[in-house]
């Protein structure tokens, strides 16, 4: 990669706020978005080698591994090399082992790039609350998030994506007996997670994500320049 490149690494709890402030960044700022459940899918729909793998473990009923995730993002970088504008990671990577995968790749391959953590923080009460509302484009190559219980994240039209008209839906995850589990085992992995870019040299950028859109939007603006983008 010739040119130096901000990456910005979103962590924070389902429900936070993440995929909605990602798509606010890639409408408004111009930023490149990269999510590793669109890319498994591309590549899997593309049947490269790497979707070929990652196909295999799906349907085997196996994890993905990090090392090949990690390898799926790098190539990711390496066609977008010439590109200088910044790049948020939304929900990847999830586990300290995932990050510790992704830093040796980009280490050795990509020794422009700049990472940068933002921690969304947020009380688990507003995140049930949150999720106990939450509905989502059930079109797989949109999956626009929305909230029955904020203004400005309800559909135009009841139950339709905004975006591409499909029909909206509750995630089997959001549902309330899922909840709770959810919950409890994304606060294990966020902790180990934060631990282990602290211990990196990284301190995590905090941005209090229990308000509107908006406002962590103008929040995150702060870090990030249009002229950057």
């Amino acid at each position: 990669m010739s040119v130096r490149v901000q990456v910005y690494v979103f962590i924070g709890a389902p429900g936070s706020g993440k995929g909605t402030l990602s798509a606010l960044c890639f409408r408004e700022l111009g930023l490149e978005r990269l999510s590793t459940g669109e890319l498994c899918r591309k590549h899997i729909a593309e049947k490269t080698s790497i979707g070929t793998e990652i196909d295999f473990a799906i349907k085997s009923g196996k994890l993905v591994s990090d090392n090949l995730v990690a390898s799926m993002v790098a190539q990711w970088f390496a066609e977008h090399a010439k590109s200088s504008k910044p790049v948020i990671l939304d929900g990847y990577p999830r586990t300290a082992s995932q990050a510790e995968a992704l830093n040796r790749l980009l280490k050795e391959n990509f020794p422009q790039i700049h990472l940068n953590v933002v921690h969304f923080v947020i009380s688990q009460d507003v995140l049930r609350n949150r999720l106990d509302g939450r509905l989502i484009c059930l079109n797989p190559d949109c999956q626009a998030v929305y909230s029955l219980k904020s203004s400005e994240l309800k559909p135009r039209k009841d139950m339709e994506c905004d975006i591409c008209h499909a029909p909206l839906g509750v995630r089997k995850d959001d549902q309330a007996a899922s909840v709770a589990e959810r919950l409890r085992v994304y606060a294990e992995h966020e902790r180990a997670l934060l631990g282990y870019y602290r211990d990196h040299g990284v301190n995590p950028i905090e941005i209090a994500a229990d308000r509107d859109p908006l406002g962590i939007f103008e929040d995150f603006k702060r870090f990030v320049t249009v002229e950057a983008a």
